[in-house]
């Protein structure tokens, strides 16, 4: 019953709202986006290779530590 009512309304309603006005063509939103956007992917790729810029130093077991590291397998006693 209600659906009815609903689907009553909305086709005697008929009118047509008018759209916002966009500042451009959607095509340009949304060139003007994916470029942004591909800007911003090629930014965080050139970081890709900033761990190879120095050899890995091996981290040193320290007993004082308060949390000491677990994953030494008793290396550092």
């Amino acid at each position: 019953m209600l659906l009815q009512q609903i689907a009553t309304s909305i086709a005697a309603a008929g009118e047509h709202e008018e759209l916002a006005p966009l500042i451009a063509p959607p095509f340009v939103i949304g060139g003007t986006m994916f470029a942004i956007l591909l800007v911003l992917m090629f930014i965080t790729l050139s970081y890709g290779n900033l761990g190879n810029r120095h050899e890995a130093v091996e981290e040193h077991a320290d007993p004082h530590r308060q949390h000491p590291n677990k994953h030494d397998h008793g290396q550092g006693h």
